[in-house]
């Protein structure tokens, strides 16, 4: 089944047998994270906090991007890691 919504596409990512790799995920969630709330306009995470900074990296990746851009961006990802993963 081919998500037509975010929330069809985050179900979806709830049923993969195989946790994507760490590159994918952050894809996942930087795509997300723009479709949702546009452009990240929050400070950069400081000290040895790696998982926030690279999740703050991941979704300033995508700066620029509509929402409408990232939303479909991010469904299409969905549907090829789903091929991999399931």
């Amino acid at each position: 089944m081919k998500p037509t919504t975010l929330d069809e596409a985050m179900a979806l990512t709830q049923k993969f047998t195989t946790r994507p790799s760490n590159e994918e995920l952050l894809k996942l969630y930087g795509l997300y994270k723009q479709a949702t709330e546009g452009d990240n306009e929050g400070e950069r995470p400081g000290g040895f906090d790696f998982k926030a900074a690279a999740k703050y990296m991941a979704w300033l990746n995508y700066k620029g991007k509509s929402k409408e851009e990232a939303t479909q961006a991010y469904l299409e990802l969905v549907n090829e890691l789903s091929a991999k993963y399931m």
